[in-house]
């Protein structure tokens, strides 16, 4: 799962507020609600703010697998295994 805490982190110490990216950076606020949700978000996006906060991807997400998304990775690895014994 993507996190986006890092990214609230980096506004705050940078003195940038959400208002700010919407109105003076053109971030919209459907994105912002996206990362607050944890949802999905494009690279391009990520490439804005990294450029508008002037840090690096790992300053702005993480990722961490939970035990759900691990489980499923964990059967689509099997089912892939077995479709190329046949």
């Amino acid at each position: 799962m993507i996190n986006y805490e890092n990214c609230w982190k980096t506004m705050s110490a940078k003195g940038i507020t959400k208002y700010s990216l919407i109105y003076h950076y053109n971030i919209s606020s459907n994105t912002l609600r996206r990362m607050s949700k944890g949802e999905p978000i494009t690279t391009n996006t990520i490439n804005e703010l990294c450029l508008i906060l002037h840090c690096r991807p790992e300053d702005i997400l993480t990722f961490e697998i939970t035990a759900e998304e691990e489980s499923f990775q964990k059967k689509r690895e099997m089912e892939i295994a077995e479709k190329k014994k046949k």
